[in-house]
């Protein structure tokens, strides 16, 4: 048994001790480890899904004969309704049961999971993919309310570090199985790969998770819930097309204004909610928003690197998928094995604000690095730079939750874990987009400005081969060669690495200003000390 998970389990058998025969202590302890290999377990599916299906966008987009702003919402579909259902996804949870919106969610994942493998057309896989966006929605939501109501005190500390390291075995994996599954069996068993996975863990979870629910939930929040997954749509929806249509044109212009509008629209719907969906009034305390925004900026910077790497190795150096997978290893093993190591060395003499502003400061630095050797196409140097960011990874990886939740009231554990997992995807979809439409603005600019080059309908092609990592199609078009078509590409990426580094180190500056440094032997053990108010 791995350590992270013994030492929950070792926590929650002390803690049901008292009074009780050596049988039902075995048995406590037993129903507690599967309990958190059950809430585990869904948040490894959907990060090995997400890893994996980065390698494969190459090959997907050249089967499905699709462009950069398809090969785009392969991620952005799937991250989008996730982002916008995870936040009603927990208020589910807190009404109709975690066990009960967990169970729903593994089935719905792996349907969905199997229709992307048999999907015929770019268009069928992305609404195939926005109906696994749903599916994760509401197994992560459901996941993180049980695992916040389920371990508490002592448990709470290394039953979130297993929960960490869970996710980091998936980062670590998802490179590696996409790369050989694409190479081997095709993009499509980057999907399949799910199905028998996710029947397991309806059986298991059906036998092994106890039902809980929050006894003041209200009815859903339909308005609320409605705003913002519109608002959310628009504005990823606008992040896209900008790039292709315009910045000024008009449906770019009218699609942003319309999203500004449904997101005070959902603010002001919230403000009227006798049990809102987002408990506005949670944000009146600096960790909670301070923990929030360092997963915001944690998503948009680092994860979103987990898509745009892979393409760079595969555009810029012309490896192969399996290849870009082994080369993604510096970055993603650290996510397994450094919140292990914060579990064990650092959590008890370093607060939650001093770790987050840490991790973000070495993804900076690493992404910073990135930037520097982006034009020198050198495998080595960037593979260190790598390392560096993961090893900040990993310490955000559990920490971002964990010092979010721990000063909201276990009763509203479904709403907290659902803002903590929109926060993080909304990372996701706004930093994918994005960074999507800086990369593709600078390209343009960089062809735009050399003596000899692509010019008009041509530019528009070239901007568009060269920013899916497809520089052989843009060195075919006239005023493109393969020289201009690498320096484009070098120069878009240099940008992208280093935007998302500013980013990093805004999310660290703002780790430090508003978390509270609270002790580290009462984080996670004494939050009834924390949250006073809420009582």
């Amino acid at each position: 048994m791995p350590e992270d998970l013994s030492a929950a389990v070792s926590a929650a058998r002390t803690s049901d001790r008292t009074d009780k025969r050596p049988s039902e202590v075995r048995g406590g302890a037993q129903s507690k480890r599967l309990l958190l290999l059950c809430v585990s377990v869904p948040s490894f599916m959907i990060n090995l899904d997400g890893n994996i299906v980065a390698v494969s966008l190459p090959s997907i987009g050249r089967a499905l004969h699709a462009d950069f702003a398809a090969i785009e919402w392969v991620i952005s579909a799937y991250t989008l309704t996730f982002a916008a259902l995870v936040m009603p996804a927990g208020a589910l949870a807190d009404r109709y049961g975690r066990k009960r919106i967990l169970v729903v969610g593994l089935a719905v994942f792996t349907l969905a999971s199997f229709l992307c493998g048999a999907a015929p057309t770019a268009v069928i896989l992305n609404a195939a993919r926005a109906m696994q966006g749903v599916g994760a929605a509401l197994l992560l939501s459901a996941a993180l309310a049980l695992l916040s109501k389920e371990f508490q005190g002592a448990e709470r500390a290394p039953a979130f570090a297993f929960w960490g390291s869970v996710i980091g075995i998936a980062i670590t994996l998802g490179p590696l199985v996409g790369g050989v599954l694409t190479q081997t069996l095709g993009w499509e068993w980057a999907f399949y790969v799910n199905v028998p996975v996710g029947i397991v863990m309806i059986a298991l979870s059906v036998r092994a998770v106890p039902e809980s629910r929050d006894p003041d939930s209200a009815k859903v929040d339909v308005a609320g819930a409605g705003s913002f997954a519109a608002a959310l749509f628009l504005l990823t929806f606008a992040l896209i097309s900008g790039n292709h249509r315009g910045w000024s044109d008009p449906l770019v212009v009218a699609t942003l204004s319309v999203s500004v509008i449904l997101f005070i629209v959902f603010g002001l719907v919230e403000t009227h909610q006798a049990r809102p969906m987002l408990d506005l009034s949670f944000f009146r305390l600096p960790t909670y928003v301070g923990a929030n925004l360092a997963g915001l900026t944690y998503a948009a910077a680092l994860l979103t690197m987990l898509t745009y790497i892979p393409l760079y190795f595969q555009g810029g150096m012309n490896v192969s998928p399996t290849t870009a997978g082994l080369m993604m290893v510096p970055m993603a093993l650290p996510l397994f094995i450094v919140p292990r190591l914060v579990a064990r060395y650092l959590t008890h003499w370093m607060t939650g604000r001093a770790l987050l502003a840490l991790g973000l400061t070495f993804v900076s630095i690493g992404l910073f690095a990135l930037s520097a050797l982006a034009s020198a196409f050198a495998p080595g140097p960037m593979l260190i730079a790598m390392a560096i960011a993961g090893i900040g990874a990993g310490i955000l990886n559990g920490e971002t939750a964990k010092v979010g939740l721990s000063v909201i009231p276990p009763a509203r554990a479904g709403m907290a874990a659902g803002v903590g997992g929109t926060v993080r995807f909304a990372g996701i979809v706004l930093g994918f987009a994005g960074l999507g439409a800086i990369l593709f603005e600078r390209i343009s600019a960089f062809l735009d400005a050399a003596p000899i080059g692509p010019r008009g309908r041509d530019l528009s092609s070239a901007s568009t081969f060269i920013a899916s990592g497809d520089l052989s199609a843009a060195a075919r078009l006239p005023g493109t060669s393969v020289a201009l078509a690498h320096a484009g590409f070098a120069a878009g990426y240099q940008t992208l690495f280093a935007v998302a580094a500013v980013i990093a180190l805004a999310g660290a500056m703002s780790s430090l200003w508003l978390i509270e440094a609270v002790a580290p032997s009462r984080r996670g053990t004494e939050s009834d000390e924390i949250i006073p108010e809420f009582e």
